[in-house]
């Protein structure tokens, strides 16, 4: 299977194509609202359409569901932008876009934002996982993990934990909650969205009944946040991926070896905002999600970074544990625990 790691030697300790990505990274302000409009209203007219569709069928409500929850996806995308200053020009403007769809989307803006700066910084570093990642763990750690702590891990990867029960969990109830460790802005910002919330809930159930809303909103959720989390697994679980310890961790190379070059179709790109870019991203998290395939195909160097299709991506489901020798990830389980220990 292809990976998306290229020749190091062509874009390593290349400080002046690094320092060109700068270029793209200042935002259009016409397309940021053109992008802001046919995301939000598709969005809104499709919900509109959904609540009429109850009284006709909750096959059609279903079958609307899908292009919903594909627009929400573009909405978690300007959310995503905005976390990190790059939609708009102006620090303000990135803030209340970015607690609207956030609000949208299930997600509290500034913790959101504070955890992906976090995953940013430790993108690929061994010593420091836990940050707003995929839980993985090495070949070795899983032969002398616990039978408790090798069981949870299983269910943890299983595609239909991850896909189906994950999404629920995350947007549902992880984000309803805040360290007590982070800061007070943080905090105060997880209170605000879950109490803004909370006042639509009660709106919609004053006015289109509790049940028609659940409904809609469950299935719209449970597939958007299940495209989401396998853009996410994607971008940082394949064959060949980057990792390393400590001082040796490196960031270009968690940005180009550690990232994903995601080739979708132009519908599902669409949708998906240009995060399959993400080996850009991760280069340079200023650039807007619609200028990632200019930069693509403008940079000479982005060339030679190999794609993952999405036919080559569903292999990536059988990937397990990241093998310190071999410098890969690996499929399955360890089998052999008891000898090993």
């Amino acid at each position: 299977m292809e990976n998306s790691t290229p020749n190091p030697s062509l874009i390593m300790n290349d400080k002046e194509w690094i320092k060109s990505l700068s270029l793209y990274s200042k935002p259009n302000l016409r397309k940021s609202l053109f992008q802001l409009a046919d995301s939000l209203i598709p969005y809104i007219v499709l919900w509109a359409l959904m609540i009429y569709s109850m009284s006709i069928s909750y096959w059609l409500v279903l079958a609307l569901a899908f292009p919903a929850a594909g627009f929400m996806v573009r909405l978690f995308i300007i959310f995503h932008d905005c976390g990190h200053g790059s939609f708009f020009k102006s620090a303000r403007a990135n803030t209340i876009v970015g607690i609207i769809t956030g609000f949208l989307t299930f997600t509290p803006y500034h913790q959101w934002r504070y955890q992906h700066a976090l995953h940013h910084g430790t993108a690929g570093n061994l010593d420091r996982r836990g940050q707003g990642d995929v839980w993985t763990m090495t070949v070795e750690e899983f032969l002398h993990a616990s039978s408790w702590k090798r069981f949870t891990y299983r269910i943890y990867r299983h595609p239909f934990f991850m896909l189906l029960f994950g999404p629920l969990f995350m947007f549902l109830i992880a984000h309803r909650f805040a360290s007590r460790h982070q800061k007070r802005r943080e905090r105060v910002g997880v209170i605000y969205t879950n109490l803004a919330l909370l006042v639509m809930v009660l709106v919609f159930s004053l006015t289109i009944g509790l049940k028609t809303y659940l409904l809609i909103q469950l299935p719209v959720l449970l597939i958007a946040g299940s495209m989401g989390i396998w853009l996410f697994y994607v971008q940082h679980q394949f064959p060949g991926v980057y990792w390393e310890r400590g001082e040796r961790w490196d960031f270009v190379k968690s940005a180009i070896e550690g990232s994903s070059f995601y080739k979708l179709p132009k519908l599902l790109q669409w949708f998906s905002g240009n995060i399959g870019f993400h080996h850009i991203h991760h280069l340079n998290s200023r650039i807007p999600n619609y200028r990632l395939p200019e930069c693509q195909r403008e940079v000479q160097v982005f060339g030679q970074v190999k794609a993952i299709t999405l036919l080559s991506s569903l292999a990536l489901l059988r990937l397990r544990l990241y093998d310190e020798a071999a410098r890969s990830l690996v499929p399955g389980f360890c089998v052999k625990i008891s000898s090993q220990k």
